[in-house]
C-alpha cells in the first residue's frame, strides 16, 4: 500500500541541501519519491513500507534534523 510521510527539516537553504536530503532519503528501502521544498522546509516521501526511523536517520545523515 502506497503511503506518504512529511517532515519539517530546518536549515535547508540551497539546491545542494535539496540534493543531499533527496539523495539520502531516496536510498531508503521502499522510497519511490522524494520532494524537498526549500521555501516551506518540507520533505515529502512517498513509497511502500516506509520506516519512520530509517527516514529520520537518512535526513540526519544528510546533516539535518527532521521534526
Amino acid at each position: 500500500m502506497r503511503e506518504t510521510m512529511t517532515y519539517t527539516v530546518a536549515g535547508m537553504t540551497c539546491d545542494h541541501c535539496t540534493r543531499a536530503v533527496a539523495g539520502e532519503v531516496g536510498a531508503v528501502a521502499g522510497v519511490e519519491g522524494v520532494t524537498v521544498d526549500l521555501e516551506t522546509k518540507l520533505v515529502t516521501v512517498t513509497g511502500e513500507g516506509l520506516d519512520d526511523e530509517q527516514l529520520r536517520a537518512a535526513i540526519e545523515e544528510a546533516g539535518y534534523e527532521a521534526s
